[in-house]
């Protein structure tokens, strides 16, 4: 069967392989280098630590061979440098929905995010390829000290935190997948919620990949400080390709003395994509992390 076929009649069983044309107004040739992982960083305005753990993480991932669980087979045939390491859509984050670039509006207009926000959210990101392109969080929490943001939108507001806790679970050298994230990451979600703030409704960031070969490395940093709670909910899709694509999160939860972190993430991803994830947490004294974590297709 052609493999344009087999595509097709993909797409008729999972709902979410349709895909948008590219529209992109940044877009990096295929392959990974050092000068690559550089260039990600600059293009983000780093400070000179976060640029000095990326090329690190580089080199160790270059240098640790393939893991040995699972389909090594299946590891062996990810084809590296035929994926696109970043891709930007749009002209950065906005918080009007009405501001986004028409086709990715209308893209997670089918995948019901408004309607989602507007019913049982609190806050939302929706990130499209390798950045978000929307973010919204209520004001009241806002004023309750509670930080919602994007995570490239966290480092840059909130250095100290995220330079504290930033590979504090899981560092680059913890296998090779998390090496890969940590050299090339791009969007994800930095929440943190200070001591004694309960946050009734969920969060939820959106993640979506559509332009062929892409590699989508979210980095996430959940931090609930003593006595507070959250719900953090994401999920993934991606559209169907007769070519691969690579998706490599990392995600950290760290529940202070106390406190309650419920994460829920729902990955329905297409049967061209790759997918493997390092998620961990740590849960200090009388806290709780609930994890609820749903993963269905991929390779």
């Amino acid at each position: 069967m052609p493999a344009n076929q087999v595509a097709q009649e993909a797409v008729g069983d999972y709902k979410a392989g349709w895909h948008d044309p590219e529209n992109s107004t940044i877009r990096f040739d295929f392959g990974l280098s050092e000068q690559v992982v550089r260039d990600i960083s600059a293009i983000k305005g780093e400070p000179q630590w976060m640029t000095d753990i990326r090329v690190k993480a580089f080199h160790h991932f270059m240098e640790r061979p393939m893991p040995t669980w699972g389909s090594t087979e299946l590891l062996n045939s990810i084809k590296f440098d035929e994926i696109c390491y970043f891709l930007r859509s749009g002209e950065g984050t906005e918080n009007d929905w009405d501001d986004v670039p028409e086709d990715v509006r209308n893209t997670f207009d089918k995948l019901g995010i408004p309607e989602a926000e507007q019913k049982w959210l609190s806050g939302v990101t929706a990130q499209y390829e390798s950045e978000a392109v929307y973010h919204s969080i209520r004001e009241d929490l806002e004023k309750q000290g509670v930080i919602f943001l994007d995570m490239d939108s966290g480092l840059r507001e909130h250095e100290d935190i995220v330079k504290k806790y930033f590979c504090s679970i899981i560092p680059y050298q913890d296998n090779k997948f998390s090496a890969l994230n940590t050299a090339v990451w791009s969007g994800g979600s930095f929440i943190y919620v200070p001591k004694g703030v309960h946050v009734e409704m969920p969060v939820q960031a959106y993640f979506r990949i559509n332009a062929k070969n892409m590699g989508q490395f979210e980095r996430t940093l959940i931090i609930a400080d003593e006595g507070s709670s959250i719900h953090y909910v994401e999920g993934c899709t991606a559209p169907t390709y007769s070519t691969d694509s690579l998706h490599s999160a990392v995600v950290e939860l760290i529940a202070m003395p106390g406190a309650y972190i419920r994460y829920t993430t729902i990955q329905n991803w297409s049967n061209n994509v790759y997918n493997l994830v390092t998620k961990r947490g740590i849960a200090y004294e009388n806290s709780t992390i609930e994890w609820v974590d749903g993963n269905i297709g991929s390779k």
